[in-house]
């Protein structure tokens, strides 16, 4: 088998024609100023990476209640949807397919991030350990608000009006972050969950807010239009775990299957940012059976992992994080085994164009070795 023929073969994603099975995977990069308004820098910043087979954005917020960081992206006013038309107009012009991630911090926020200094909620008031980066410096988490059921159709409302907006931006698909301890993520673990009612307690109960945020979602344009991105592992910065992985998945997917998504997104196990790094078992393998549609995984794979994976029927796409990040035009650098720009940590959040649209493309070195 020609190993390029897997990476580089058009696959079909809700009503898109992808041109390659590569992904741009969500990345936060902090860049959008104290309103979340995307700007000119943020239109070039994904246009660059238009020869992705989907761009997913970074995680953007659905309502001032639900912030994780400085500098991330809103989508509930006028200007921050006018913001990301700027983003869809230049990918689209550049050829390319971008959805919006849509994400509710929960519990991982802070007060000074929050209008009034409000407490972040989640479904039950347990702290998360470590620190969260603020205005001010850093801080550690607060324990947060337990959500009240009355409030809980009010949340899920704001993914609806979030899909909402992103249709009016112009964007071709959204996708819900259900992983690394945010709010519906949170919901799902019984360590991070421990409420009593009919959000809490049994599996069927933890996956309920998931769900109905979910069908919130495809209420708006169908499934076709949304995605869902699910990791279980123990993510360190956000202090979380699940005791009943083997269970709770494989009923969350069979749950989604049923709902004709776009596709569902599987983040693996990534050592640097303190997951398991030897997993008990393959998530991907586990939910496979359960999922009749487009499965996706992502985490730090390089370019014989993700071919192993395609080949292996375990995924029908494989996103690039990192790789994407210091390389705009990754599906050319894969195709033709070139080598790949270095990552600049230092400049994954600050603002500006440095080491955000500055690094360089494989044709502008070639043409300025042939200068030389």
């Amino acid at each position: 088998m020609n190993i390029d023929i897997q990476l580089f073969t058009p696959a079909k994603v809700g009503n898109l024609e992808l041109p390659n099975r590569i992904v741009m995977a969500p990345m936060t990069r902090n860049r959008t100023g104290d309103r979340g308004i995307p700007d000119e820098l943020n239109a070039e910043y994904y246009a660059q990476r238009s020869t992705a087979g989907l761009i997913i954005t970074e995680g953007t917020y659905p309502h001032p209640t639900s912030r994780a960081y400085t500098g991330q992206p809103g989508i509930y006013t006028d200007e921050q949807v006018a913001g990301w038309r700027l983003v869809t107009n230049a990918v689209h012009q550049a050829g390319g397919r971008i959805f919006l991630q849509i994400h509710h911090a929960g519990r991982i926020s802070h007060p000074s991030l929050l209008p009034d200094g409000i407490l972040p909620v989640a479904p039950s008031a347990v702290r998360p350990k470590g620190e969260v980066h603020i205005p001010s410096g850093k801080d550690k988490y607060p324990t947060p608000r337990a959500l009240e059921l009355k409030e809980i159709p009010q949340v899920v409302e704001m993914f609806r009006n979030a899909t909402e907006r992103a249709v009016e931006a112009g964007f071709d698909g959204v996708e819900l972050h259900g992983a690394n301890g945010y709010l519906p993520h949170s919901f799902l673990s019984s360590l991070t969950n421990l409420r009593t009612d009919e959000y809490g307690g049994s599996v069927e109960n933890r996956s309920r807010f998931f769900l109905e945020v979910v069908k919130a979602m495809v209420s708006v344009r169908g499934g076709q239009y949304v995605g869902v991105k699910v990791s279980p592992w123990k993510f360190l910065p956000h202090d979380i775990e699940e005791t009943d992985t083997q269970v709770i998945y494989p009923y969350l997917a069979q749950q989604l299957s049923d709902l004709d998504l776009a596709y569902l997104h599987i983040q693996l196990p990534m050592v640097t940012f303190g997951n398991q790094p030897n997993a008990p078992f393959d998530l991907a393998k586990l939910i496979r059976p359960h999922f009749k549609g487009v499965m996706m995984v992502d985490g730090s794979l390089d370019k014989e992992a993700a071919i192993a994976r395609l080949e292996a029927g375990d995924a029908d796409l494989v996103a690039f994080g990192r790789a994407f990040l210091a390389n705009p035009d990754l599906p050319q650098r894969l195709r033709e085994n070139a080598a790949l720009n270095e990552v600049d940590y230092n400049t994954f959040y600050t603002p500006g164009a440095n080491g955000y649209t500055d690094y360089p493309m494989l044709q502008s070195l070639l043409t300025l070795a042939r200068k030389e």
